[in-house]
């Protein structure tokens, strides 16, 4: 029987569920990526992301041209490039993991009908979370809307099941020295219509083991403390490998409670701490898998949440200002530089520059959504665009639209002596750590002996902070009245 395996977010070979069942079922395996025109047309995605992408892809196939399998790719239409190849090399059947954007879900519908009018077998797995939305519900059998809730169902579920990883199929790891397959070109970044930008991560599955194995042997041990600190290397910086599915989210979790279990210096606080974040994901998965209208508007409208600022030249300067890291408040600017020349930013920043955008600047939360997607090298639409919503107090959050991030005090809290600042925005660099987290209140002569000038060399605040904070809570309190 010869099957192909259509991969797509899942670039690796060790814990890929549709890869496994190929190996098992069939005497022919041909892996299948497809370059979706139409979505790359769109430009949801930015350069970084897809430069990753196309890196991890690079290496997939390398592996798999080592174990005797030639990584076959196409480029146009999805349904009409998969169904065409389908028939082109007579498969029987086809594999895939699924995928739970709205978009996808009505991709992968397609397909399918279509494969099975051509007397095609489809067999679909679970491998880009744990658990899926139809796995964790509620009393009453309807999905979680609340973190809380879905996370105490998450472990137990996890208790219950304990889902274990699965090895690289058998044939591939069995297959002999000079069975390897020939490497077939894949189409440069530049070739889909993109720019390719310099990775500060390097792509692929070994990179992801590597760079896990790293983690679990030395920052998680005071990852509670050290996830908010973005001056120091604190966190997994895994979310592009779970982006492209180089790795897997159950091997992580495996292998971090297995660090747990090994016993050592790492804490239990610290080590929950961090599959926190995973269940996190999790959930925003299942958000946007029961509820995809959030892909395109709030989980629930607040009609007590002031209105954002309205479109026109005061919008566009403030907006600019923002996408520059240009608004007079450095721990805003370092994290938007971060964004702009690395393609990804600090979690404990993601926050505060969002509350900025929303709650300072009175824009709208989807403009920034849609920025940080347009940079990131880890942009998922479930992650991204439920980070937003929370932020905006439009999401599942039960918090009023009034949690509102002072960057100065941010600034001080976590990054004291200004480094993380002091990296991304390099006219700041002498000025001393009493003043770095409010420039702008330096007197002539400190600027000058800082060489800093404030409004020439570094901008002053674009919005006073406390005033724009109040307006923002008048705003809200009027509507409350009405």
């Amino acid at each position: 029987m010869r099957g192909v395996v259509w991969l797509r977010r899942d670039l690796r070979l060790q814990d890929q569920p549709a890869l496994t069942a190929a190996c098992a079922e069939c005497d022919e395996v041909i892996p299948l990526f497809v370059f979706d025109d139409p979505i790359l047309r769109a430009q949801q995605l930015g350069s970084p992301c897809v430069t990753f992408m196309v890196s991890c892809l690079a290496e997939l196939a390398g592996a798999l041209a080592d174990h005797g399998r030639a990584l076959q790719w196409r480029r146009g239409n999805y349904l009409e490039e998969v169904v065409r190849f389908v028939a082109d090399v007579k498969a029987d059947v086809v594999y895939w993991n699924r995928d739970y954007e709205p978009v996808g879900i009505l991709r992968d519908r397609k397909v399918q009908q279509a494969l099975i009018a051509q007397n095609v077998a489809v067999r679909t797995f679970k491998a880009h979370v744990v658990f899926e939305a139809e796995e964790i519900r509620g009393s009453t059998g309807n999905p979680l809307q609340r973190y809380s809730a879905y996370r105490t169902r998450w472990w137990a579920k996890w208790h219950a099941a304990t889902p274990s990883p699965l090895l690289a199929p058998s044939k591939l790891r069995g297959a002999r020295a000079g069975a390897s397959a020939p490497r077939i070109a894949l189409p440069t970044v530049e070739d889909l219509g993109y720019q390719t930008v310099p990775l500060w991560i390097t792509p692929g599955e070994q990179e992801a083991q590597r760079r896990l194995r790293w983690f679990l042997d030395g920052p998680v041990h005071s990852y509670a403390t050290g996830r908010n600190l973005p001056a120091i290397d604190g966190t997994s910086k895994l979310s592009p490998h779970f982006r492209f599915g180089t790795l897997s989210v159950r091997t992580a979790v495996h292998a971090a409670l297995g660090t747990l279990a090994a016993g050592g210096p790492v804490s239990r606080r610290d080590l929950l701490t961090w599959i926190d974040e995973l269940i996190w994901r999790e959930f925003f998965q299942q958000i946007l898998s029961a509820f995809p209208q959030v892909a395109s508007g709030p989980f629930r409208g607040k009609d007590a949440l002031p209105r954002p600022r309205p479109a026109g030249a005061k919008w566009n300067r403030l907006y600019a200002a923002w996408c520059e890291g240009q608004t007079g408040y450095p721990l805003v600017d370092a994290g938007m530089r971060q964004l702009n020349q690395t393609g990804w930013m600090h979690n404990r920043v993601r926050m505060v520059v969002a509350s900025f955008l929303i709650k300072d600047l009175r824009i709208e939360w989807q403009s920034g959504e849609r920025y940080f997607m347009q940079q990131l090298i880890d942009a998922d639409l479930a992650a991204n665009n439920g980070n937003w919503q929370w932020a905006a107090a439009t999401g599942t959050d039960s918090m009023p639209g009034y949690r509102i991030f002072n960057p100065m005090l941010q600034s001080k809290k976590f990054d004291p002596e200004g480094a993380y600042i002091r990296q991304y925005v390099p006219e700041l660099a002498a000025v001393p750590m009493d003043r770095i987290h409010a420039p702008h209140l330096m007197r002539p002569d400190e600027q000058a002996l800082a060489g800093c000038r404030i409004g020439r060399n570094y901008p002053a605040p674009i919005v006073d902070h406390q005033q724009a904070r109040d307006e923002y809570l008048a705003l809200g309190k009027q509507l409350v009245r009405k």
